[in-house]
């Protein structure tokens, strides 16, 4: 199962938290797209052997392109890979895009799967991150959402200064209330040279509380678990058969090609990564060069990707994956890293697998940390 993600980098305004690339000048949105469609071919023949099960617009917001445009990028995959018969083709989309003909449009096209960044219900928090809509705009665009796209999603964002738990919990109830078959949810983190650490440096917006991000995350397994979601993957919850494909490949390390500026792409043994200036990809691109930097993956860097990858998943750490893809010292070192953690409760072993434990959960990354190996002589 290999995976395509297209890096759309335009958005109508910058969130105060984001930190991925993007570019609020659309002047150059014709020869992005262009050149995205050139890098595709230029790309093909690394996923010559592969069959491609999901496509996935990411960004910046993708919803900024008009439905043909998007048209002409589907197009471009089909001409140049081999997509499976029954392809997840997932575009990540702003309520304040999505009205009702726009909609209409999308479900007449070749998306058959809308990852809706709503991040809260409440008007203060949408200000608070500088977000595009409204609370209304969501409500409105989920609902027509959910009777054209029955495989959709919605995006939460918890820990915001000043959510108290109340709050947090009602937001979600209302994601829970429309019923959709996906709902993603991330702690707000305050990334370097962004407008909220800046706010937060001048004591405009109060600091990030990790004990209350904890209590939400806390907070959000428990109602996601009596609502019948799993929790596939940290962030992650789904109603049986509708994990994200483009998510699951992922977390369960399968090839993934980035296409657009930023992109990142990964074969299981190197990983590459556009660079992310839009001008400069256009000109490189036109020129049929790929403005591409590329690591080799070691042995040691394998095994870390794959721990940080499986453990964050409902599918565990396999012992056995760990002692024939990386030989007995990994898999004595892992043994031994994790006793401490099992002690804590935090891990648990099932018969091959380790999996985080309730009380790890949002300690999952700070333990696969404690599980890397840094210097295996």
């Amino acid at each position: 199962m290999a995976s395509i993600y297209i890096h759309i980098p335009f958005c109508k305004q910058a969130c105060h938290y984001c930190d991925f690339h993007f570019s609020t000048t659309m002047g150059k949105k014709g020869e992005m797209i262009t050149a995205i469609i050139s890098e595709l071919e230029m790309r093909k023949a690394e996923f010559e052997n592969e069959e491609v099960s999901n496509l996935y617009f990411g960004g910046g917001t993708p919803s900024v392109l008009n439905t043909a445009e998007i048209e002409q990028i589907i197009d471009a995959c089909y001409a140049h890979y081999k997509i499976q018969e029954d392809p997840e083709i997932t575009l990540e989309a702003n309520p304040d895009d999505l009205t009702e003909q726009k909609i209409r449009e999308l479900a007449a096209s070749p998306i058959n799967r809308l990852s809706i960044g709503v991040q809260s219900f409440y008007e203060e928090d949408l200000k608070l991150m500088n977000r595009a809509h409204n609370a209304q705009e969501a409500l409105d665009c989920l609902r027509l959402t959910r009777a054209s796209f029955p495989n959709s999603s919605l995006d939460l964002i918890y820990g915001i200064p000043g959510m108290s738990n109340e709050r947090w919990e009602e937001n979600i109830d209302k994601a829970l209330a429309l019923d959709l078959p996906h709902i993603s949810a991330y702690a707000l983190t305050v990334e370097p040279k962004t407008a909220l650490e800046n706010f937060i440096k001048k004591g405009i917006v109060p600091p990030v509380e990790d004990e209350v991000a904890q209590e939400h995350h806390e907070l959000l397994i428990r109602k996601m678990e009596a609502a019948g979601y799993e929790n596939y993957e940290f962030s992650n919850f789904a109603k049986p058969g509708y994990h994200s494909r483009n998510n699951t490949a992922y977390w369960q390390g399968k090839k993934y090609l980035g296409i657009g500026p930023s992109a990142h792409s990964y074969d299981g043994k190197r990983r590459a990564w556009n660079i992310n200036n839009n001008p400069k990809y256009i000109k490189a691109i036109t020129a049929g060069e790929l403005p591409q930097e590329v690591e080799e993956l070691s042995l040691t860097d394998q095994y870390n990707e794959y721990v940080m990858t499986r453990l964050r998943t409902q599918y565990g750490v396999s012992l056995l994956e760990i002692k024939t893809q990386y030989g007995e010292r990994f898999y004595n070192y892992f043994l031994e890293q994790a006793q401490k953690h099992i002690e804590e409760h935090l891990l648990f072993i099932e018969e091959d697998r380790v999996y985080v434990s309730k009380k790890g959960k949002f300690l999952c990354d700070g333990i696969a940390s404690d599980l890397f190996i840094l210097n295996l002589k």
